[in-house]
């Protein structure tokens, strides 16, 4: 209970997923039904938080997009973290050629500017939630990588691996059983904050045309409007980045307790 950000990001990220999950229960209308008769009106009590160029209400376009753009979040971020708990394991483990070999991989990795990376491989692939989720976790990963590297090759020398490698514990065993699961908690933290990361670039790339694509609702598909409605519609600009900033937040407290706790 004196976990007071651990608590608090909890809180945001149970209520935002709470909502993602009864999306067709909260949300008052069709997120993608056009009304030509209420285009671009403000808050309201019928529109709580307005409606978009097409009369689409917001609050169900962010009700709903809080379902793809958490979705995406959670998937990138889960592809990201296997992958680098492998690859970080087997150099980690192995040492030797096998180390200096996935180390290069990642320090090749590391030297393209990761927006760019992922900008590239979209405009290849083409714009799709499945496609986003993969870009996103399989170039998101090189950090994790190196954290469980390090983090074996401070245990692997430990009397615990020592006693079970004299007792002909297979090597597989020792890294699943043993070693994996007392260098996890860096991971959960990187992890945590690595959600809020990819929830910012799926935006990024939706805001760029190259993310999830309309009618599908995300919120950085619903801030491209924003482009040329700011400044006779704010509310465009202001409730999908308010919902995209307490987001982040969230899962920044979450990460920030997760370290106090674990290095308490």
């Amino acid at each position: 209970m004196q976990n007071k950000s651990l608590n608090i990001g909890i809180l945001i990220i149970g209520f935002l997923t709470i909502i993602a999950i009864l999306a067709p229960l909260v949300s008052p209308f069709d997120p993608s039904v056009i009304d030509q008769d209420s285009l671009l009106m403000p808050p309201s009590l019928k529109h709580f938080l307005g409606t978009d160029t097409l009369g689409r209400d917001l609050f169900s376009r962010i009700v709903f997009g809080a379902r793809i753009s958490l979705g995406i979040g959670l998937v990138a971020v889960g592809i990201a973290t296997l992958v680098g708990l492998i690859l970080g394991a087997a150099a980690g483990f192995y040492g030797g050629r096998i180390d200096g070999l996935i180390m290069r991989f990642v320090d090749i990795m590391l030297c393209f500017p990761t927006f760019y990376l992922i900008l590239a491989v979209a405009a290849i692939l083409g714009p799709s939630i499945f496609n986003i989720m993969i870009i996103v976790g399989l170039t998101s990963w090189m950090g994790v990588a190196r954290l469980v590297r390090g983090e074996i090759l401070s245990l692997k020398e430990r009397e615990f691996i020592q006693a079970e490698k004299s007792i002909g514990a297979s090597n597989l065993r020792i890294i699943i059983r043993h070693l994996i699961p007392n260098a996890i908690g860096p991971v959960l933290v990187s992890a945590t904050l690595g959600i809020g990361g990819a929830i910012l670039l799926e935006s990024g790339l939706s805001f760029l045309g190259l993310g999830v694509q309309p009618p599908t609702p995300s919120w950085g598909n619903i801030l491209i409007e924003s482009k040329s409605t700011l400044g006779v519609a704010w509310w465009i600009t202001v409730f999908p980045g308010l919902a995209i900033l307490t987001t982040i937040l969230g899962f920044n407290l979450i990460a920030e307790g997760l370290k106090k706790k674990l290095g308490g």
